[in-house]
């Protein structure tokens, strides 16, 4: 692979795209039932998905090279192998790159809508936020969480259906996750990336799990507890560690847990997924694992 791409894939940890996509498919696919569960064939809104994918897919990018940007100063001191202090890419390009990636990000939502782009606006707004002060501020992974959930309401916008709510309340679920996350990832600034993690971050992981079984009843139920058995035996996967003894690395444990976030997409609409649309999640899944082994996800 060409030194010069690689970096630009590493920049944009590319590898965590999936779970981008798995992220819009839910709110999506959510939107397109309507409050009493009736899914709202309509053929015409189709053509949004393509676009919600490649503009949430160049918001994330764009926010991960800012990321980079605004860390150089950190990297230098702690991690002098990322690509800018180590001197695989100039800082100004990356700056570049980044406003760039965001400006199309933004400028493809558009595209889907007033509401969409509005929201795309203000996604846009929460990444700078969190890139620029992530580093000093304590609370930063709600900010994490926060743009996460934003993926969810932006999908939600472009569905076949009336805006039932569901969006918001899955989208809720997937933050507390992403915040349980980030609290995690946060000992990854170690020098060796080891180090002992609290035990309240971990309890958001199962954020999810809880919402799912408050919203699913009845023969909704079944579906949402297969869903989160799969949901929770990857968790305790990840973290077994940290309650069972052996070695903690953080960013193995990171790593597999930005993985899990296709299977809270999944959860999300579990009640209303046929056997396809869990094929794809599937499929996410897998692609997300096979990607970080070749692009970091962190």
């Amino acid at each position: 692979m060409n030194q010069k791409f690689r970096t630009l894939l590493i920049l944009g940890r590319v590898s965590n795209l999936p779970t981008v996509w798995s992220n819009c498919l839910a709110g999506w696919w959510l939107s397109c039932f309507s409050r009493y569960g009736q899914f709202i064939p309509d053929r015409s809104y189709y053509w949004k998905l393509p676009l919600l994918l490649l503009g949430t897919s160049a918001l994330y990018t764009g926010g991960m090279f800012l990321n980079d940007a605004f860390d150089i100063d950190f990297d230098r001191q702690r991690r002098s192998t990322r690509p800018i202090p180590s001197g695989a890419i100039a800082e100004d390009w990356v700056w570049a790159y980044g406003w760039a990636w965001m400006a199309l990000g933004v400028l493809l939502l558009i595209f889907c809508g007033l509401w969409t782009g509005a929201l795309a606006v203000v996604l846009a707004a929460c990444i700078v936020v969190y890139d620029a002060t992530h580093k000093v501020i304590t609370a930063s992974p709600w900010l994490m969480g926060l743009c996460r959930f934003w993926v969810y309401v932006i999908a939600g916008t472009i569905g076949q259906g009336d805006y039932n709510g569901r969006p918001i309340w899955c989208g809720a679920a997937l933050a507390f996750y992403i915040v349980g996350l980030s609290y995690v990832a946060r000992r990854e600034s170690g020098a060796t990336g080891r180090g002992l993690i609290p035990y309240w971050p971990l309890i958001l992981l199962a954020a999810p799990i809880l919402i799912a079984m408050l919203m699913d009843a009845n023969s909704s139920r079944k579906p949402a507890i297969y869903l989160s058995v799969v949901l929770l035996c990857w968790i305790i996967r990840c973290v077994r560690t940290v309650f069972f003894g052996g070695e903690i690395i953080v960013v193995r444990i990171v790593t597999n847990l930005l993985a899990g976030i296709v299977f809270v997409d999944w959860l999300a609409i579990a009640p209303q997924c046929p056997f396809a649309v869990g094929v794809i999640f599937a499929l996410l899944f897998v692609l997300t694992l096979l990607a970080q082994r070749i692009v970091p996800a962190t």
